[in-house]
Formats: structure tokens, C-alpha cells, sequence
């Protein structure tokens, strides 16, 4: 049996799935940008704003991960009376199958973090917070919104991030539910998640926790069985960084040993793995499977920039590939083959990319028959960037655009097509509806490409983004056609022959 026949249909049981999180709610925002100079008052770096992501953190990425996994979410936590509160709200407002009741305390800011990033390297965090304790009636305000909003729910998920909405009396109103709860712990005293059904700490928090060595698995399962004891906790799974995952608590402890991976930003690793272990095994699956699929989606998403959720088809597309690489398929051939992306893993790749320096470039078109004009403009267009992604209009779009009669190919056969031709790193489709739109605006405004690629029958005025790329400082780049070849003029051959 494949790992992919163990685990998929697990992740198919997770679709669904209603699960109320818990905890210390945050704004993430990532500023991005380049140094090019030490400033003349301090002999500090100056940083040239490029670009930034804005994204819920703490136990809104723990809802981000589970809304990805095809979760319904209910979440539960705090916020201050401030602007931050609104711009989080739009963020968890994005996620789609989520149901957030946020409460308003005035005495604290709503918690947020700003990481100021130059190339692969973050430079600085700042953190705008309060960890003082929550008044008794807020608390008791908290507790009665999580205990309503655990009706209906298969489980619930705290994130603790010592900011101070995890209180002992939280949790035990949310154990006397019934319902299982898992806690990604925080802190030294674990006697407050007594009666949890499982916690993971990572390595370091173990040994805080425990005063005991976490260098060895043994080591790791003495720890673990120490805290169960002591704290009434029916199991644990302590992460443990490239040694991989070990749990304790169901039946023979097991160790899941993780694969080398090309680490970008560990942001929010922890987030995944108690959000899809928590689905996993509230959905029915065993600890050991559960885990299992935690142990995976948590290396898929330290290769991605940020706090980054994990989503079913990032962990679909790694179980049915051999090779599990994200950029490219490397076929028993020797060549190479782009992926072909939807929007939101399109952008995921760009920042991967762009965190190692690279320039992307971005240009579109039809592509109904690839002829030599394509395959010379797109080689053009390679050697002026370092990757290269196309915006490859859909089979709707195409038939508004040219017509009942066109495509001639699909938009599966024609993206397989441009995604085989060496010059091209990934395809995206469009215009798949008028929301979408005919022309690449929209999805230029959501990739953000560093630089726009058209033909030299263009002008830069004319290019359809060029206005939205040069307000962030990229480029309009007008590449010069092949002479005598167009679609057009290849379909009358067909015919006249």
C-alpha cells in the first residue's frame, strides 16, 4: 500500500469537517524589499518597501490551515478596538468557509506582527501586543462564545501563544464539552490543559516543560510520558524540527521521520501541524495516521514564504508526485515540465522564487496552435528574467475573444503544451469568468510580476497592466515578433489545404 492510498483518503474524510479554534488571534504582515544603502542618521540598513502580504497569524492561520483543508471553521478570540481589528477581520473575511466572533477588549491593541524582509533575509520584527491577563468578565464573555460556538463541532483546536486569552478555566469549560481538544501548548505549567487529547509542543517546549533531556527519541518518549502523567494530558506530539515527529499516548510510541527540504520560513510550521492533525483525527482517523499527515503538510509549507496555510491540493499534488518538487516534474527523460498553477499557488511560487532573488516575468496569451512566433517570442522573454509564467486564457475566454469556432485545442492540451516548451516555469489559466476577466489585469494585480513581457506591436502605454506593474517599480518590456507567423494565418493553411 502507497502512502498516498493510506493518507488520501483520510484527507477526503477532513472535507467538511466543523471545528471551532480558539486562542490568541493576530495580524501578520510581511514588508518586502531591497537594501541598497546604509542610512546617513544611524548606521542601520534602509529597507525600500516593495511590496507587502498581510495575513492572519496565531490561531487565525491555525483557521487558515483548516479552512485550506477543506474545514468549516468557527473561531473564537480577541481583539483591540483599533484598525488592525478591521484589517484582520478582511483577512479572516477572505477564507471563505469561516464564522469568526471576535470581542472587542479596548484596553489592548489587537496583537501584530511586522517582519521587514530583504531578499531571503528577515532584517526585523516588530510586535505591537499585550500579555496582560483578560478581566474576569472578559474571560467569562470568551468562555460563554466558545462554548456556543461548540455546538455542532466535531472538535476544538486551541492555539496558545501565552498572549493571554488560553486561561485554565478556558480550557476546562472547552474539555467539559465532550468534545476532543487539541493545544498547541505555550508556557511551562501544562497542569492548565489537563484533560486535553493531545498536545504539541516542539522540542524546546518539551524540555521546558518536563526539566528533562529531548535529545534522543528515548529521550523524547520519557518527556512525553512525564508530561501525561503529571498534567492528565491522554497524549502527546512533540515536533522536533528536522528529526521529524514522535507521538506518544496511542499505543507503541512512533517516530515519523521528516524528508530534507528546502527551508524558506518556518512562520506558522506549527500552525499546520496541530490544524491537520486535529482535522485528521476528528474526522476519524487514527493518532499515528493523523500525525502522519501533519508531519507531511508541515514540510510542504516551510517551503513557502511567510506565515503560509496549508491547502488538500498542496498535499494531493505531493502524494501523487514521485518526485515532490514543488518548482518543476522532472520526467524519467531528463526534461523538464512547469507545473500548471491555480492563482493563489502561483503567487506562492513567485515569493518562493523572488526569497532566492530571482526576477519573474510574466506575460499571456491565447497559445490556441504554438507555432515558431510563439516559441521565439517566449525564449525572448526567458532570457530577459529569471522564471517565467504565463497567463494562458481559458476555453470561455478564448471563444469571447475569437470567436465560437476557437479554440481549436483545450485549455488542458494547450497548457500541457506551453508548459513542456523549456522557456516557460509555470501556467496559470484566466478569464474563466467576466470576474476574471478577458484580459490579465486581474491576475497580474494578484501575482505582482516584476516584469510584463509583449509583442513590439505594442506600446508600453498600451499593455494591459503596464500602468499597475510601474506603480511598484517593475517593468513593461516590448519583445520583437518572428515575422509571417500568427494562429490566424495557420488556421487559413488548414483550411485552404
Amino acid at each position: 500500500m502507497t502512502l498516498a492510498t493510506q493518507i488520501l483518503p483520510l484527507l477526503e474524510k477532513i472535507n467538511g469537517c466543523t471545528i471551532l479554534a480558539v486562542g490568541d488571534v493576530m495580524l501578520d504582515r510581511f514588508v518586502y524589499g531591497s537594501v541598497d544603502r546604509i542610512s546617513p542618521e544611524a548606521p542601520i540598513p534602509v529597507l525600500s518597501v516593495k511590496r507587502q502580504i498581510i495575513s492572519p497569524g496565531g490561531v487565525g492561520n491555525v483557521a487558515a490551515n483548516l479552512c485550506g483543508l477543506g474545514c468549516n471553521v468557527r473561531l473564537v478570540s480577541i481583539t483591540g478596538a483599533d484598525t488592525a481589528a478591521a484589517t484582520l477581520q478582511d483577512a479572516l473575511a477572505g477564507l471563505g468557509n469561516l464564522d469568526a466572533t471576535l470581542i472587542t477588549d479596548a484596553s489592548r491593541p489587537t496583537i501584530q506582527k511586522d517582519r521587514f524582509i530583504s531578499g531571503a533575509q528577515q532584517m526585523l520584527r516588530v510586535d505591537d501586543e499585550s500579555i496582560a491577563p483578560l478581566s474576569t468578565k472578559l474571560e467569562d464573555e470568551l468562555i460563554a462564545a466558545c462554548v456556543k460556538a461548540s455546538k455542532g463541532c466535531k472538535a476544538v483546536l486551541i492555539s496558545d501563544y501565552g498572549k493571554g486569552v488560553v486561561t485554565a478555566k478556558l480550557v476546562r469549560a472547552l474539555v467539559d464539552t465532550g468534545l476532543p481538544v487539541y493545544i498547541d501548548p505555550k508556557g511551562f505549567d501544562y497542569s492548565k490543559y489537563k484533560g486535553a487529547t493531545l498536545v504539541t509542543p516542539n522540542r524546546k517546549e518539551l524540555g521546558d516543560a518536563t526539566h528533562m533531556a529531548t535529545a534522543s527519541d528515548d529521550d523524547v518518549i520519557a518527556a512525553a510520558q512525564k508530561l501525561m502523567k503529571d498534567c492528565g494530558i491522554k497524549s502527546v506530539l512533540a515536533t522536533r524540527s528536522a528529526d521529524g515527529m514522535t507521538i506518544v499516548g496511542h499505543g507503541e510510541p512512533t517516530h515519523l521521520r521528516t524528508q530534507a527540504r528546502e527551508v524558506f520560513d518556518v512562520s506558522g510550521a506549527g500552525d499546520t501541524v496541530i490544524a491537520t492533525v486535529a482535522a485528521a483525527h476528528a474526522s476519524g482517523g487514527d493518532m499515528v495516521s493523523a500525525a502522519a499527515l501533519s508531519n507531511i503538510a508541515a514540510g510542504i509549507v516551510v517551503e513557502k514564504v511567510g506565515t503560509a496555510a496549508i491547502r488538500a491540493d498542496d498535499i494531493v499534488r505531493f502524494l501523487n508526485d514521485n518526485t515532490h518538487q514543488i518548482d518543476w516534474l522532472t520526467q524519467p527523460h531528463g526534461r523538464t515540465i512547469a507545473p500548471v498553477l491555480s492563482w493563489i499557488e502561483a503567487a506562492e511560487q513567485m515569493d518562493r522564487w523572488r526569497a532566492r532573488g530571482a526576477k519573474v516575468g510574466f506575460t499571456n496569451g491565447c497559445f490556441d496552435l504554438i507555432h515558431q512566433g510563439h516559441v521565439t517570442m517566449l525564449d525572448r522573454c526567458r532570457a530577459k528574467c529569471d522564471k517565467l509564467v504565463l497567463g494562458l486564457n481559458c476555453d470561455t475566454s478564448v471563444s469571447r475573444l475569437k470567436g465560437p469556432t476557437r479554440p481549436v485545442n483545450g485549455e488542458q492540451a494547450r497548457a500541457r503544451v506551453i508548459a513542456a516548451l523549456g522557456s516557460v516555469d509555470a501556467v496559470i489559466l484566466f478569464g474563466a469568468d467576466m470576474e476574471e476577466g478577458d484580459t490579465p489585469l486581474n491576475l497580474i494585480k494578484h501575482l505582482k510580476p516584476d516584469m510584463i513581457f509583449k509583442g513590439a506591436d505594442y506600446t508600453a502605454s498600451t499593455v494591459v497592466g503596464a500602468e499597475f506593474v510601474q506603480s511598484y517599480g517593475g517593468q513593461v518590456v516590448l519583445i520583437p515578433l518572428e515575422e509571417g507567423f500568427s494562429t490566424t494565418n495557420t488556421i487559413k493553411k488548414l483550411g485552404a489545404a
